[in-house]
Parts: structure tokens; sequence; C-alpha cells
């Protein structure tokens, strides 16, 4: 392309571009533009372009290199978690979480491909919870011949001022060209799907890349604007929840023994024992670099404050950290429900309490129609997908439901009100909740029977005694964390 004709066309596109800015702040959803290629294939240079064009209020760049430690002691997209732009905003991508998936397809040897097959499909997963929930992911890949990118390296190293750009890595890469030639096209066909497909553009001409990128960008934004204005008003139902699941995780609720009673001495005699116990077990984890995470769910006044207090008397205070989970806040409400849960999750050896948890979407959220049906019924899967990568990391997931009669909930909250240090914990929300009671038993059957896996189990604690719910909380999370350890990481 000529520079005249590259300056007469860029000035439009320029236009375009605000304006698309300008529109993106009116709706509710996010752009995450990845642009990926091999080495050589102008990537950095498209970026540097396209971030020169664009107002840089609502644009951030993310560059990913190698993981540091931090990011290698959680699971492997936490680090993108993270970093994920906020709905109004546009987020680019150089170095991804594709970049891991290339380099895994292109190693050798039957462990490292199952890897890369358990990390492809974790990325799918991924993209789709985004896409589901509103996300504009645009997937660019740069193509470049062998030839190209060898010449492309010379031409950088010949030159003194650009000779530091190029890496024995790169030469590496460069001899490397036909295995991850190979390699990418596998992932690319992996991961193209029609929600997050991928562009593949063969353009050697540095202005016309420059402007066919940019307006694809345009184009797959205006489309993804007018899809989403049909969407809001043909909201898709789905298919309620079998009756046979419903029916299964209520007779699991409905068998529970809710008469155990223990007396005040017999807990005292007992707990000295667990928390002993609990602690050598946490040592253990921490030795054994594994994460642990705590999950306390409950009905209101069934004593989970309580029971976590006691839970973590037995870990050192440098190792935990409790985080009361109350509704979320602006800068939460601009993200994906689950971002809130994946920024704090523990570093390897520690340990995390959630005083509620991501549970709240298909409780809460779903009883009070703070979410879709659509997006409550979707979030079983989301959750399982999510608390499975918990596990494959090492992470020990225990999860616990503290259940309490209507009776005994009435008598606590009665009692709450008498009492003046307890009034704090009683509010008008807390009888609204009560007066739908039903409602949630049927919401908690639902999450019961569909996010009961192997890797995560749920332990359901009768509480109308609080000597023996604390007492049951501290021996299934020992035994737990115990049969963990003996299988490897």
């Amino acid at each position: 392309m000529s520079k005249k004709a590259y300056d007469d066309a860029l000035p439009r596109l320029r236009e375009q571009l605000v304006q698309m800015q300008v529109r993106l702040k009116q709706f509710p959803f996010k752009v995450m533009l990845i642009v990926a290629g091999l080495e050589g294939s102008g990537r950095s240079e498209y970026i540097n372009t396209l971030t020169g064009w664009l107002d840089p209020r609502g644009v951030e760049t993310f560059a990913f290199m190698e993981p540091s430690d931090e990011e290698r002691e959680r699971p492997f997209m936490w680090r993108f978690w993270r970093n994920l732009p906020a709905n109004g905003c546009i987020g680019i991508y150089i170095g991804s979480w594709y970049a891991e998936a290339l380099r895994g397809n292109s190693r050798r040897g039957k462990r490292a491909r199952d890897d890369a097959h358990d990390l492809l499909k974790h990325i799918g997963q991924f993209e789709k919870l985004l896409t589901d929930n509103g996300t504009l992911i645009i997937k660019l890949w740069l193509h470049v011949s062998k030839a190209n990118q060898g010449r492309h390296l010379r031409a950088l190293e010949k030159n003194r001022d650009t000779a530091w750009r190029v890496t024995p890595e790169h030469w590496y890469q460069h001899r490397s060209y036909d295995r991850l030639a190979r390699a990418s096209r596998y992932v690319l066909d992996q991961t193209h799907t029609p929600a997050a497909p991928w562009v593949v553009l063969d353009i050697e001409d540095e202005r016309a890349r420059n402007l066919t990128l940019t307006e694809i960008l345009i184009k797959r934004f205006d489309e993804h604007r007018r899809m989403l204005g049909a969407r809001e008003t043909a909201v898709p139902r789905p298919k309620p929840v079998p009756r046979a699941v419903t029916a299964a995780g209520r007779r699991r609720l409905g068998a529970l023994p809710l008469d155990q009673e223990l007396t005040e001495q017999e807990y005292r005699d007992k707990r000295e024992k667990w928390l002993g116990r609990l602690h050598r077990a946490v040592r253990g984890a921490q030795d054994a670099k594994r994460s642990v995470v705590f999950v306390f769910e409950g009905w209101d006044a069934a004593g989970k404050g309580g029971s976590i207090r006691r839970l973590v008397s037995a870990i050192d205070a440098r190792a935990y950290r409790v985080i009361p989970v109350a509704k979320p806040t602006d800068e939460e409400k601009a993200h994906h429900y689950l971002w809130r849960f994946w920024r704090c999750l523990p570093r390897d050896g520690r340990v995390t309490v959630f005083d509620r948890s991501w549970y709240g979407r298909v409780l809460v959220e779903r009883v009070e129609g703070f979410a879709r049906a659509d997006e409550w019924h979707r979030a079983y899967d989301e959750i399982n997908d999510f608390e499975q990568q918990l596990v494959e990391h090492g992470a020990v997931v225990v999860k616990f439901w503290l259940h309490i009669s209507k009776d005994e909930q009435l008598r606590r909250f009665r009692l709450r009100e008498r009492t003046p240090y307890k009034r704090h914990k009683i509010n008008a929300e807390d009888w609204r909740n009560r007066r739908k009671w039903t409602a949630y038993e049927a919401a908690l059957s639902d999450m019961f029977a569909l996010t009961e896996t192997p890797a995560a189990p749920w332990h359901l604690i009768p509480a109308n005694n609080k000597q023996y719910a604390r007492l049951q909380v501290l021996r299934l999370a020992c035994k737990q964390i115990e049969a963990a350890l003996k299988t490897k990481r």
C-alpha cells in the first residue's frame, strides 16, 4: 500500500476507533484483543500503532512473559483472570494464555501432550465463560513465513540500535519454525469457536496490515453490539433443572440428623485433639506446597463465623486469610462474578477461608433475581471448572454447608435481637431471606446435586448444636486434607 493511500484512509479509521470507544462506555461489556503469532510476525509493531491511535483512557495493554514465582504458585489461569479489563474498557494482549499453549503443544512426550490438552480445555472454558457473559474476544493470528522471519531477525541484528531485540531464544524459535508452525495450527484449530473465532492474516505490507486489522476490530465491535442488543430482547430460556436432580439434593438435605447433641464439656474434651491434628495437617500441606481453600456456606445464623474462628485457631496467623464475602462492589460488578474470587486465591502452602463464596451465584442471586435464569444455570459448570482448576494445581478445596432447622434459626434470630452485642448481626434482610426459605431449599438442593464432585465434595454439617457442628468442621477438614496429601500433586 502506498503512503498516500494509507494517509488518506487513516483519518476516517481513527475517527471510527474513537467512536467505538465512546459507544463501548455505553454498553456493559468488555473487549479483549489477542494479537498472536510467531516471532517476526509484527505483533508488537501493530499493538504499538493501535495504542497510539486509541484514546488511552479505557485501554490497557497486557504483555505476559515467563510467570513469576507468585504466578507459578497459583493455578495457571490466575494471572490472566486478575488482568481482565472492566466493562466498557479494552484489554490488548500479547503473550497471552496462548503462548503457553503453543509451547506445550510443541513439546515432545506424552506428559507434555496431556498437560497441553488440559490447558486447551481450560482455555476454551475460560473464553466461553467470558463470551457467555457478554465479553467480545477478538483473536488475531499474524502469519509470517520462515524466510521472512529469518530476514526480519537478521535485519534487526545488523542494526546497532535494534540488535538488542534479538536473543538466542529468537534464533531457537527460528530453527524450530516447522514444529512451532504445526503446533500453532493445532492450537488455532482446537480453540476456534463461533463465539471467539481466530482471524488469520498473512499480510507482509505493514500499512495494509495495520488498516486491515483495525477494520476487523471495528467491524467485530459493531456486530457484537448488535448481537447483544438482540440478545437483551430475546433472553434464552434454559431447560429447568431435572426434577430428579432437585429431589436427590432434597433427600440429602432432609436426611441430616439435626438432633445431634454434644455438651460443652464433651466438646472441650475432644476439641484439642482435633485442633492439634488440623494444625499438623495444615503444616503438612505447607511442606508439600499445597494450598487449602475452605468454603463456608450455610443458613443465616447457622454458626459459620464461630466455626471459622475455631478452625483458624489451629493455623499460624501468618499462613491464612479469612475473606468475608458481601454483595459485590461497583468494581466487582464490572467483571464476571468469579473475578473477585480468582483474585483472592492463596499461594502454594497458604490457606484462604471464604465466609460465603461464589455459591452466591446459585443461591442468593438465583432466589433474589440478581442473575437471570440462563446465568445461574451456566454457573454450575463454571463453578465446577473453577474448582477443578484449583485441585489440578494442587489445592485442597474443603466445602461446608452448615444446616439448621427453621425453628432453630428463629430462636437464634430472637436471641440476637435481645442481646445488645449481637444485635448488629440481625437486620431486615435476614428476615426477608427467612420468608424465602422454601425457594432457598430448592436452590440448595440443585447446588448440592450439581456441584458435588470427587475433586471438591460437599460436607453437610448438622448445626442445631453449635458444639457438634464445630467439632465436625474440624474433623472433616482434617480428614480431607490428610487424604489429599496422600495423593500425588
